[in-house]
């Protein structure tokens, strides 16, 4: 139950909560049913979490089988209205543009009922005249457009590719651009039967800044992650940080520590996001109790220009946070010796095949006691090589899955993607973290990413060779070791 002094503090957060609820339902309201069902998206976004910590808060732990129960079912919920979002919307636009269309050419009383069934089967078209420029800018040495058909509010052109992809798009675009100044972007894809096509969409269909809602969720998220953070280092330490706050001063090395990695990895992805002039929204983190985070969900707010640009941003946070963790450890185990700070027992060490092959270089016979004492920043590193290699895992919209894609393309990435969710699968009968892992990817992040401007002109070798590696080292990171490896190396 709540002391004293811990009520005017849950009393404070219940009333921000419950303001900031009421402030984005007071926003919301004059937008009609698009507005409220957006409202309400978020509010099953912030309500699992706040629940946890609230409950938690008032001595009442919930277990991993209760943080999974409740986060399917907001994620369900979530996914449901979503696609009732987009109905309104398409529903808005479709009656928006009848109207538009009947007041430009009125219909006798008798015909206004057809004239609306009939616009409501019509996809959105180009302007006959934009649709004309749109036509002139190819050519027999860029791209032989034989085809156009109507897709969404644009175009796509089917032909044949009469030149090197990249040279290709950007001739296009820039005759597009000359055209039609900055109205319209032009991608071009594969078919799904492997051929060359361009497609035209209307520059309104690129990714949108995040709200102020968003905003304020993402920070929600950060201080929750920097409590996790704090109680993660309170478990390392034998004690529960929320019912010990005042040893905050003994947790908050390791918690500082977890949360450096988390934003050096952020900080890679936004210099390299900064450096393409690709705009990214705010981190979303996911707290966890076990290890402080499970990393952050960001999605980019500009269109891609090319899957070299995907592959550039996706693994320069890895990179970034991977690197920072390996160097932690290290000195970690350099600094290790008799009487440190942490004992830990030597089946620590067979849990990663990569931790425990450089702990049996740098420690020695020192693994086959029952016991080894290490010095907290191995901890620290070992966390952060964690939280690496989860966000690894090459599915969806993680930055394995996003390297996979920029890669391999789009159809391998999907692939990749299942095959990482049966994995998953299967390894949840074993560990419950698994099935988190395979919900939290299968409903937030199994999506691909967008397709880039130009999806066709592949990364160079040496950017597979490195992605290949970051992969491998993933595996490295989170396979254990067998109990006959771990014997030869002198582990236990």
């Amino acid at each position: 139950m709540f002391t004293a002094s811990e009520t005017p503090i849950i009393t404070a957060i219940l009333l921000v909560f419950f303001g900031i609820l009421a402030w984005g339902f007071y926003r919301a309201r004059p937008f009609g049913k698009l507005g409220i069902l957006a409202w309400l998206q978020s509010v099953v976004l912030m309500t699992p979490w706040l629940l946890f910590f609230g409950l938690f808060a008032a001595g009442i732990y919930i277990n991993i089988v209760g943080v999974l129960f409740l986060l399917v079912g907001s994620t369900v919920l979530y996914i449901f209205l979503g696609r009732k979002l987009r109905a309104a919307g398409q529903d808005a636009i479709i009656k928006q543009r009848a109207t538009e269309r009947l007041a430009a050419n009125p219909a006798p009383e008798t015909q206004t009922n057809a004239v609306n069934a009939e616009l409501k089967l019509e996809e959105p078209r180009i302007p006959e005249e934009e649709l004309n420029a749109i036509k002139g800018i190819f050519g027999l040495d860029t791209f032989f457009a034989t085809e156009a058909i109507a897709y969404q509010q644009g175009a796509i052109f089917k032909g044949n590719l009469r030149g090197e992809p990249e040279e290709v798009h950007n001739r296009l675009t820039i005759s597009l651009q000359e055209r039609l100044g900055d109205k319209y972007r032009l991608f071009l894809v594969e078919n799904p039967d492997g051929k060359p096509v361009i497609i035209v969409l209307p520059s309104s269909n690129d990714p949108r800044p995040s709200t102020l809602s968003q905003k304020i969720f993402a920070g929600i998220l950060f201080l929750a992650t920097i409590a996790t953070s704090l109680e993660a280092a309170g478990l390392l330490l034998r004690f529960d940080f929320f019912e010990n706050p005042s040893r905050f001063a003994e947790a908050l090395p390791i918690a500082a520590g977890i949360l450096a990695i988390l934003l050096i990895h952020e900080l890679g992805h936004w210099l390299l996001a900064r450096r393409h002039q690709i705009r990214l929204s705010l981190p979303f983190f996911l707290p966890a109790v076990q290890i402080g985070s499970f990393g952050a969900i960001t999605r980019f707010e500009s269109l891609l220009p090319n899957r070299k640009v995907l592959f550039d941003i996706a693994i320069a946070g890895p990179a970034a946070g991977g690197i920072a963790s390996l160097v932690t450890l290290i000195i970690g185990l350099l600094l290790s010796h008799q009487g440190s700070l942490f004992q830990l027992p030597n089946e620590f060490f067979q849990g990663s095949i990569l931790v425990g092959s450089l702990a049996r270089i740098i420690l020695g016979s020192a693994l086959q006691s029952s016991v080894v004492d290490i010095h907290p920043l191995v901890v620290i590193g070992w966390l952060g090589l964690v939280i690496t290699a989860i966000n690894l895992m090459p599915a969806g919209v993680l930055d394995g899955g996003r390297i996979v894609q920029a890669i391999y393309g789009r159809k391998t990435a999907g692939r990749v993607t299942v095959a990482t969710l049966i994995v998953l699968g299967i390894a949840s009968l074993a560990n419950p973290l698994a099935m988190y892992w395979a919900i939290v990817i299968l409903f937030l992040q199994r999506d691909l990413e967008r397709p880039s401007l130009n999806e066709i002109s592949e990364p160079d070798d040496a950017r597979a060779a490195l992605g290949l590696l970051a992969l491998f080292l993933m595996i490295a990171t989170l396979l254990p070791l067998t109990p006959a490896l771990a014997g030869r190396l002198g582990i236990g």
